[in-house]
């Protein structure tokens, strides 16, 4: 759930900090007053586009801040963190997120202090955040959506053949690019052919072998440090076996404490371990003397290998970073050559491939479309019961399919396999008995419109596994008892994810675990500054009062206030 949200300098805001909690929490105040920015800023901790009009004037920049608590390991969010290396306190489960706007235009996103792209924070948003708006009504009723509606209906009975279509599909596409690739026109062909063989011959003259570069460069090193080796290697020498250096001094010393085994037998031990050092720093003598025997200043050896190792490092910049990649690209060329000469054949082999690979993912795409129709079944008779409790007792509501049915054939496109399998679905309404069915964004009403996208969302929010669900004036247009009822239904929302929701209906108001009100003022100064507070029990009553009247609280409309909120309690349960 969202626990925390901090904003400054943004829009109308000075500064605010918010607790929240879970269960329902309604913001209200005076149209104007500010509460769709709050709304606005949340969009931004989902991954929302920021604007440089979202800095609040004479401000150098706009921050949010939001902290976030998952109680389940197994959440979608924790996927995408784990995805992106985005480390989490698994104890605690909480999740940092943050949103900076300079007065210049940047957006800077981070989630637990390291910095990701907007893209990432969108994934991450999607997990945590679910927001409905009247404008997010709208796209509701987009078509396009609907299977994604559908499949998170029932997300575990779809999930594995959803991922094995995906594979197939993937695949299948794989060998149709190919096929593609492969048949393109004969001059393009021909020039390709001509231009493999001659990279391929440009390599193969060049007779690499594998780690050469790196072995030539060490060589080079060697040669390049001719003098540096001998200085060192011979004052080495020098110093253990020249005249009255360390191996004689070493020999004294053996052979004195050599005499001394009979006297002490003590030293005995300490006269080995000197003969010991001595012969070992003998046979590193003769190892040093034997290497500079071997040393041998090669000029011309070292021009060889530049003249090399300029021709490999221009091999280099055309076709890889080493010789071991070089050599690998020539593979690659081979392989490619064949296929363009022998090209009748693998187009052949690549028919064969694609027509097997249709039929497979098709039996999948099959086996997909009947888990749909099953589920949409049960997702039909989900919100028609949701329908009635809203009031809408007469409405229908139903999937249709747009199934391409067939036999498979990739050429003549019999079957059009699509990303998300054979389906193309939309959802369809009727509200008015004797009326036919017609698709959900045709749906004329507002308030009707509000009611259907509440029913969907209410069941749909039981299988989405969002921790936090914000309604912005979705009840706009409905009064009375299906007021009522749309307040009832959000609050059993919030039964199962936190809820948030701006409304100017006292109804869902009364029905709140938790009030905020929001009120917009004039300072001193002449800047306009949006505040947020938290009512007590008394100030709440006062506040649906206000909502039931207008501006004007009679002690009426007080005690209707209050009667309202202790009915409330009772639906609450």
């Amino acid at each position: 759930m969202l626990a925390q949200l901090s904003i400054k300098n943004f829009a109308i805001i000075d500064e605010i900090s918010l607790s929240f909690n879970e269960g329902l929490t309604v913001l209200t105040g005076e149209t104007g007053a500010g509460k769709s920015i709050i709304i606005d800023a949340i969009q931004l901790l989902a991954g929302a586009r920021a604007s440089v009009e979202f800095v609040r004037h004479n401000a150098d920049q706009a921050s949010i801040e939001g902290l976030f608590f998952i109680d389940d390991h197994q959440h979608m969010a924790y996927k995408v963190l784990e995805q992106f290396e985005i480390p989490i306190d698994e104890d605690e489960g909480s999740v940092v997120i943050e949103r900076r706007i300079t007065s210049k235009g940047k957006s800077i996103c981070k989630v637990n202090g390291k910095l990701i792209t907007l893209a990432v924070l969108k994934e991450l948003g999607a997990q945590l955040i679910d927001i409905h708006s009247q404008h997010e009504t709208q796209s509701l009723m987009n078509p396009e959506r609907h299977i994604e509606l559908l499949d998170f209906f029932d997300r575990d009975g779809l999930d594995q053949s959803k991922e094995h279509y995906h594979e197939l599909y993937t695949h299948l596409q794989s060998l149709k690019k190919k096929y593609e690739e492969l048949s393109n026109n004969e001059q393009e062909i021909a020039q390709r052919i001509d231009l493999l063989k001659f990279q391929h011959n440009e390599l193969n003259e060049a007779q690499l072998q594998l780690g050469e570069d790196d072995q030539l460069e060490e060589e080079r090193s060697h040669l390049m440090n001719y003098e540096r080796i001998f200085e060192g290697l011979n004052a080495t020498y020098e110093s253990l076996s020249a005249e009255n250096h360390a191996m004689d001094f070493l020999g004294h010393a053996m052979s004195a404490l050599e005499q001394l085994e009979d006297v002490d037998k003590d030293l005995e031990e300490l006269s080995k371990q000197l003969k010991a050092n001595y012969y070992s720093l003998e046979e590193l003598s003769f190892d040093l003397r034997n290497r500079l025997d071997q040393l041998e200043f090669q000029p011309n050896r070292l021009e060889e290998i530049e003249t090399r190792l300029f021709e490999i490092n221009r091999l280099k910049r055309k076709y890889g970073k080493d010789v071991n990649e070089l050599m690998t690209h020539m593979a690659q060329m081979e392989e490619e050559l064949e296929q363009l000469e022998n090209k009748d054949s693998h187009l052949q082999s690549l028919e064969y491939e694609i027509r097997e690979a249709e039929k497979d993912a098709l039996t999948e795409a099959e086996h997909l479309h009947k888990l749909r129709k099953e589920i949409s079944e049960k997702l039909i008779s989900a919100i028609q019961h949701e329908l009635q409790d809203l009031y809408l007792e007469k409405a229908q509501f139903d999937v249709e399919f747009n199934t391409h049915k067939g036999e498979v054939n990739w050429r003549d496109r019999h079957v059009k396999l699509l990303k998300q399998g054979l389906d193309v679905i939309q959802f369809l309404i009727t509200t008015n008995p004797g009326e036919p069915m017609k698709p959900l964004h045709k749906v004329a009403s507002g308030g009707e419109i509000s009611r259907i996208m509440l029913a969907i969302k209410s069941i749909l929010s039981q299988h989405q596994g969002i921790t936090s669900v914000i309604f912005d004036e979705v009840d706009t247009g409905v009064s009375g008892r299906v007021a009522q009822a749309i307040a009832q239904k959000i609050h059993r929302i919030s039964n199962k994810s936190q809820v948030l929701c701006i409304t100017h209906l006292p109804q869902v108001a009364a029905m709140a675990d938790h009030h905020y009100l929001i009120k917009k003022d004039v300072s001193k100064k002449g800047y306009t500054n949006t505040s947020v507070h938290p009512l007590s029990a008394t100030e709440t009553v006062e506040e649906v009062g206000r909502m039931i009247s207008g501006n004007e609280v009679t002690e009426t409309t007080t005690n209707h206030a209050r009667e309202l909120i202790e009915q409330a309690e009772v639906l609450k349960g």
